[in-house]
């Protein structure tokens, strides 16, 4: 079913989160592990990330390095099918532009079609770590933008092989992501909101926003988004705060801002246990406003962990 049905057929505010792919050589059952204390709270859908590939250096013994490519958290595809059999929820899987041409591209479209997945959420995804700029692999998409019209191209037909004979039309709903704080990249929130609408002009059918811990930052950039034409949901995303060392960590990967207010009772906190509690509270506050003002779903990043998340679940749903 697709993120708009959902929505649409929803008399109250949803409750939805993402997982991480485990890294690589672990078990399917951490996974498992940390969305069976959600399912209580009826997700009608979960959203699983996709990592890009990393370069990292092997020494060789004849004292020099070997870059390999290697990637340490596989398995989206797999795992968006293991989920909706055990479950039997919607898997909604990122697809992004780093380190896949736009043939790959295709090739994981049609694996996800098979699959009888309805939705998409399409990303440019990070930069390598030793990029400044994000750099695409030759023959792939430099944007979410051009990887939101090969997916519509899909829709219609359109395959990259154009010898093909009367092939299938995929029905992809497809998501975007929202910064209510502007992304890293853009010079200003105007110029991201113009990005923003050329996504939904191209046939973006939901956003779900980046994690922010201040409501207002979300309802303003709602109200942008409606008064430079953009209507279709837009949902936010929620991650407590869970320890000291995320107070310098979330701004400086994220490019948000944390409220003056949960700074300083995070500083005062004794120890980490304190802080996921102070996290906790902030984060259903948050979720009660967001809640009573009419937020079509909340969706929480649990990075692989559950336990806060359910207990901010249990306050609000």
């Amino acid at each position: 079913m697709k993120i708009t049905d959902h929505i649409q057929s929803a008399k109250n505010t949803l409750f939805s989160f993402e997982i991480l792919p485990p890294l690589k050589g672990q078990d399917i059952k951490q996974i498992y592990a940390g969305i069976e204390p959600l399912m209580e709270f009826n997700p009608p859908f979960i959203d699983v990330t996709y990592h890009r590939e990393e370069y990292i250096m092997k020494p060789l013994q004849d004292g020099t390095f070997r870059r390999i490519t290697t990637r340490k958290r596989p398995g989206t595809v797999a795992i968006c099918a293991a989920i909706m059999n055990k479950f039997k929820v919607d898997a909604v899987p990122h697809l992004i532009c780093g380190g896949f041409n736009r043939e790959e591209t295709e090739n994981a479209l049609i694996d996800l079609h098979f699959l009888g997945i309805d939705n998409v959420l399409v990303l440019r995804g990070d930069n390598l770590k030793h990029e400044t700029v994000f750099s695409p692999e030759p023959e792939g998409n430099a944007n979410a933008l051009e990887l939101l019209h090969q997916v519509k191209r899909m829709n219609a037909g359109h395959y990259e092989d154009e010898d093909l004979v009367n092939p299938v039309h995929t029905d992809f709903c497809i998501g975007i992501a929202g910064y209510p704080e502007k992304h890293q990249d853009a010079p200003n929130m105007k110029s991201d909101l113009q990005w923003l609408k050329k996504k939904v002009d191209a046939g973006a059918e939901f956003i779900t926003t980046q994690m922010f811990f201040d409501n207002e930052a979300y309802f303003s950039f709602v109200e942008k988004c409606r008064k430079a034409g953009i209507h279709v949901p837009i949902i936010p995303g929620i991650k407590p705060i869970a320890t000291k060392k995320q107070l310098t960590v979330l701004p400086k990967v994220f490019h948000i801002d944390i409220p003056e207010a949960l700074t300083e009772a995070v500083e005062k906190a004794k120890d980490d246990r304190q802080v996921k509690e102070i996290g906790i509270e902030w984060a259903i506050n948050q979720c009660k406003e967001l809640k009573d003002k009419g937020s079509p779903v909340l969706h929480f990043y649990t990075m692989g962990r559950s336990e806060a998340t359910r207990q901010i679940a249990k306050a609000v749903f």
